[in-house]
């Protein structure tokens, strides 16, 4: 059975009024509907299957961001919470960063589950934040490697739901910056919180 190419009349004719009572996002860049023209016809299947690579999406795989892992194709949390503005003083960040600030309490979420970790996340949080701490250390761990089933399965689901955590309610309003730790309190398995006043 022959796949179709292109609209036919009538598609384009229900586009071309569709199109017209569109407001579009960007007037100055306005797109146009092609003109009726049949498309072009590709001679040998070798060159489409050039054409169809030479179009496919660059998710970051060879690039900085495809230093990822697996098929995960979400940035990890390092890369989205580097993203992130400063909120706080950029020298006290800097120390911060450069693992050159102690930390006044940690806690550790190793060996719980994403349903015993988040009460007592906000528990610690709060708890720190009434004893006028600024700066506290999350450990999450880096997640285990085993992967025996059929489909990928991201790893370490604590280091990828703690920042989000972090930025919801009730604990929210009292956390200023999120960071990944210095390696000497723990690196990619560690968060430094840095509390408002």
């Amino acid at each position: 059975m022959s796949r179709r190419r292109g609209l036919t009349p009538e598609d384009r004719e229900l586009w071309s009024r569709v199109a017209r009572t569109a407001t579009p996002l960007e007037p100055k860049s306005r797109s146009v509907m092609p003109d009726a023209s049949p498309e072009p016809k590709l001679k040998s299947p070798v060159r489409s299957a050039r054409a169809s690579v030479a179009l496919a999406p660059d998710f970051g795989v060879g690039s900085k961001a495809g230093t990822r892992r697996g098929n995960d194709l979400a940035p990890s949390p390092a890369d989205a919470l580097s993203s992130q503005p400063i909120r706080m003083d950029h020298r006290t960040h800097r120390q911060m960063s450069r693992g050159k600030m102690r930390p006044e309490a940690k806690l550790d979420l190793h060996g719980m589950t994403l349903a015993e970790a988040g009460p007592e996340l906000a528990r610690f949080i709060l708890s720190c934040h009434s004893r006028g701490f600024r700066l506290v250390l999350v450990i999450t761990g880096k997640g285990s490697s085993g992967n025996d089933g059929p489909l990928p399965v991201r790893r370490g689901a604590l280091r990828h739901q703690v920042p989000y955590w972090l930025h919801a309610p009730p604990i929210s309003h009292v956390v200023q910056q999120v960071a990944p730790a210095h390696l000497r309190h723990g690196g990619a398995g560690a968060y430094y919180v840095y509390l408002r006043r």
